[in-house]
Formats: structure tokens, sequence, C-alpha cells
């Protein structure tokens, strides 16, 4: 065998998947940052891979496998459970919402009310 790539596209996803796995045991997560200026190419990736599975023309084994390392598909929604999952531990420890602006240790839960609060203005 020479190495000859026959398939070049699935050649090239694999190395970028393998790239995000490796960004993922480092990081602890698979949410590249499109300002890191070490992973520019792999952030590009992961933008694309979310365009096609909204679009519904990324291939099934491609979600699978993205699935399969705890890819997240919508970074806001995520973002959003996440301050909400935050906000009720802190209601459920302090019997309330009202989260002081002085209150350093929750600021997530700040930044979740106002986004709740400018929310319900847009609708």
């Amino acid at each position: 065998s020479i190495g000859f790539i026959w398939d070049l596209c699935g050649h090239s996803w694999n190395e970028k998947f393998d790239q995000l796995c490796a960004f993922k045991a480092q990081s602890g997560h698979c949410c590249v940052s499109q300002n890191d200026v070490q992973n520019t190419y792999l952030a590009a990736w992961i933008k694309q891979q979310r365009v096609s599975y909204k679009e519904n023309t990324l291939i099934s084994n491609h979600t699978q496998k993205l699935n399969s390392i705890g890819f997240i598909w919508d970074l806001c929604g995520h973002s959003w459970n996440e301050k909400f999952d935050q906000l009720c531990a802190f209601k459920a420890q302090s019997g309330h919402c009202c989260v002081s602006q002085n209150d350093v240790q929750n600021t997530y839960s700040i930044g979740f009310i106002w986004d709740l609060h400018e929310r319900s203005y847009e609708l």
C-alpha cells in the first residue's frame, strides 16, 4: 500500500474530528471559540458542522460521531439551559430568585435574568 487516499472528503472530515477530540481531551469541552487563533480552522469547521446539521445535510454517521463526544449543536439553547439550571440551584439554596448585583458568586444568574428581561421586551 502506498497510502493513497481514496475518499479525500471523508479523510479531511476525520482529521478535523480527531482534532476536535484532541481539543476536548485537553479542554474538557467541544466549544472552540471563533477567537481562538490556534484553532481558527477547527472553529470554522465546527461552525460548518452546525450549519450542515441545521440544514439537515450532515451525513448521519458524522452526526453520530459528534454526538458521541458530547458535541453541542445549539450553543444559545445550551447556554440558556445552563444558566437556568444555575438559577434553579441558587433558588434551591436561597429560597428566592432575587440575586443581588453585588453577589459576585452568583453573577451568572444576573446575566440570565437580564437575558430573560430583554427577551420579554423583544417578543
